[in-house]
């Protein structure tokens, strides 16, 4: 039996192990139940007493030896694939593509940095909101054609709550618990049950604005709407405006800009006019200002509003509405030098 521990501890010192499956072979071989070492230890029972000392001594030693390099050579296979499961330092980084702001953001907050240094203050509103707010205290009779299913989201058949047509319920809100004077802007999101096309939309974004103070003109109003047309469209912008009608205001008007395009000269972008519309406008009328229990007679103002992507597509050359919802990368990605 001790030729036989010797020869395992020969070839123990010669061993040499380079993959994990040599090393499970390894350990079958001498440290399994059935292994070489396991063996020796069985027939070590009948080994005679007098040479049990120096036989478990060295049976001992071999087991140790066993153990050693089998240890040793798991450590060092761990090492190895904790190291190969590292990234590559040397390798050149992924090229990361950064996002940008949607057009009609850009515009929105373009919009609202020029009437803020006017003094405007932001407010906003309920999408959802009811019929007061959206139509009867903006002075719409009963029978106007914007209260009709054809043109108002009702929510599950409530003639009374409805998904807002415009952000001017924001104004009656607001006047409703501020007293004068009031110098607000308001952006945001409204929804009209209209046909989808390349020029309507039935989601969009609107920017609206409300002055309320003692001795406010339509000179006032036409004098912050040119500033903003020239902020927004170049020094050059002239501005021309319209006789119009909406039940909110009196008088009302809408806003024509010079189209930047040609100049004033007529193109295909301005359908030959020279002209470009951008909003609505006018002095509030007395009987909104007295639904907000606001003295008419003491007290007069203006309000505009504008659709964010009308101004986006001018801006930016857009032809298709449609473009500015449909999320596509290809169309959204030109928009990163506008941050």
């Amino acid at each position: 039996m001790t030729e036989q521990i010797e020869s395992l501890l020969s070839q123990l010192k010669n061993i040499k192990i380079s993959n994990a499956e040599e090393l499970e072979n390894f350990r079958i071989a001498y440290l399994g139940k059935k292994g070489s070492i396991s063996l020796l230890f069985e027939e070590f029972k009948k080994v005679p007493p007098s040479e049990k000392k120096i036989t478990g001594s060295k049976l001992n030693e071999l087991k140790k030896l066993a153990e050693e390099i089998y240890n040793a050579h798991k450590a060092l296979l761990e090492s190895q694939t904790k190291t190969e499961d590292l990234p590559d330092i040397t390798l050149p980084g992924e090229n990361i593509s950064f996002g940008s702001r949607h057009p009609v953001s850009l515009v929105k907050n373009e919009i609202c940095n020029i009437f803020k240094r006017l003094g405007f203050v932001i407010s906003e509103g309920p999408e959802i909101e009811d019929d007061y707010h959206v139509f009867t205290a903006l002075n719409f009779p009963e029978n106007h054609p914007a209260r009709d299913m054809q043109d108002t989201f009702f929510i599950e058949k409530n003639p009374d709550i409805l998904l807002r047509t415009h952000t001017s319920s924001v104004q009656i809100r607001v006047m409703e618990k501020t007293p004068p004077p009031i110098k607000i802007i308001m952006p945001g999101r409204v929804f009209r049950n209209e046909a989808i096309s390349a020029r309507s939309h039935c989601i969009f974004h609107q920017v609206e604005g409300l002055y309320i103070h003692e001795n406010v003109s339509f000179a006032d109003l036409k004098q912050t709407l040119l500033f903003f047309a020239r902020e927004m469209f170049g020094q050059e912008t002239e501005i021309r405006l319209r006789p119009s009608f909406f039940p909110f205001t009196e008088p009302s008007a809408e806003m024509d800009i010079s189209c930047s395009l040609c100049k004033g000269k007529g193109c295909n972008l301005c359908k030959g006019t020279g002209w470009l519309e951008i909003l609505g406008c006018g002095m509030v009328d007395p009987n909104v200002l007295e639904n907000c229990h606001i003295d008419s007679k003491k007290y007069s103002g203006y309000a505009f509003g504008m659709g964010i992507e009308r101004i986006a597509m001018l801006k930016f050359g857009v032809k298709d509405i449609r473009l500015f919802f449909e999320n596509d990368v290809r169309f959204l990605s030109q928009f990163k030098s506008a941050l």
